[in-house]
């Protein structure tokens, strides 16, 4: 493995000037620049480095399209952004863990400052950022946490009002909506708006334990990748039978408790890996598997982006599935076996903790 600065420089999009880059299909071929860098240097490297890399490439074509997008607003007739804004992501763009085919997961926050002109504006830029975004490479969310979206587009005092609402109705679809917005990561514009909304969410969440017990609830839900005999549950039926669903069987698991044991223990981080890094710091629950957890995790990063793919346009798109030939390599199979096993036991922890949550609440 080579050493991190000079990993870091051969792939680091941080020092790429995009100042030339004047439209959506510009953005979108220099995508594919970045792309083919990044898959060449992939080989024998730091999974973290280079999960950090792509995400990097990311935040930069994201920040150049907002600024594309005010560039198009004005050539438009609508002038300036009439008051400041905060462009932010959510999903695995807000964890940052996004792979080489993560689609859009976004939102604004807007300023409390008045102006006639506020809501049209920005109505329109929300809609015209997200179609910049989908020019790039970013397909829209099929659950519609964009921009372009009334929900996910709030001045900063109805962002304060949809979070008090949020958090007093413990049913599954607010629960849903708190659960995506804590991955809620800043990405262009007024910093201080983000920051502040940031703060807002977790003062309403902190000490909250019938919440917590319902965020606990949608938590330990997930997809089943073990059998009674320990053996791994692969797809049986369709295109995929006989493949691995990585991200529903291991990964999502993993970011979901990560979150849940986060916002449990006031650990005010976006990333699963700061997340971890963090409750394993202050020996949180005294859930001695963290440590365990944490390479499990890496390794689930490190199988997304082995899942099979393919290239559409110079763009890759993925399944999401380990193939049967991958499962056949017995080192693949084992890693991905033993961190099956640590997801089993770390939820069956947290279904504990669920039963004793609801026996007190009974």
């Amino acid at each position: 493995m080579k050493p991190r600065d000079s990993y870091t420089d051969q792939i680091s999009v941080q020092r790429e000037d995009l100042s030339q880059i004047r439209s959506p299909e510009a953005l979108r071929a220099k995508r594919i620049v970045l792309q083919r860098r990044l898959i060449e240097a992939q080989a024998g490297t730091d999974p973290l480095d280079w999960n950090a890399s792509v995400n990097e490439m990311h935040d930069a074509l994201m920040r150049h399209a907002v600024q594309l997008c005010e560039r198009e607003m004005g050539e438009a007739g609508f002038g300036q952004p009439p008051v400041s804004y905060a462009f932010v992501v959510f999903g695995s763009a807000g964890r940052q863990e996004q792979t080489l085919w993560s689609d859009q997961d976004n939102g604004l926050v807007l300023s409390d400052i008045e102006h006639e002109d506020k809501e049209t504006y920005f109505a329109e830029f929300g809609r015209r950022l997200t179609d910049i975004l989908e020019s790039a490479g970013y397909e829209k969310c099929e659950g519609k946490v964009m921009c372009s979206e009334p929900r996910w587009r709030r001045t900063a005092s109805e962002w304060s009002a949809q979070l008090r609402a949020w958090r007093s109705d413990l049913s599954w679809e607010p629960v849903r909506y708190l659960i995506i917005a804590s991955d809620f990561r800043w990405i262009a514009g007024d910093e201080r708006l983000a920051e502040d909304w940031k703060r807002d969410f977790y003062d309403g969440l902190r000490g909250n334990t019938e919440l917590h017990a319902a965020i606990l609830r949608n938590t330990v839900r997930h997809k089943k990748t073990l059998n009674v005999l320990g053996q791994v549950v692969t797809e049986r039926f369709g295109d995929h039978a006989g493949d691995f669903d990585v991200k529903y069987g291991m990964y999502i698991p993993l970011v979901n408790a990560a979150r849940f044991l986060a916002i449990q223990h006031d650990v005010e981080e976006s990333s699963t890996l700061r997340r971890l890094q963090k409750l394993i710091q202050f020996e949180a629950a005294s859930l001695p598997l963290l440590e365990p957890v944490y390479e499990s995790f890496v390794t689930a990063l490190r199988l997304r982006s082995m899942t099979e793919s393919t290239e559409e346009s110079g763009l890759l798109q993925s399944s999401g599935y380990l193939t049967q030939e991958e499962l056949k390599k017995k080192e693949r199979f084992y890693e991905l076996r033993g961190g099956l096993i640590r997801v089993r036991k770390l939820h069956r922890e947290l279904q504990r903790q669920l039963r004793f949550a609801e026996r007190r609440r009974a």
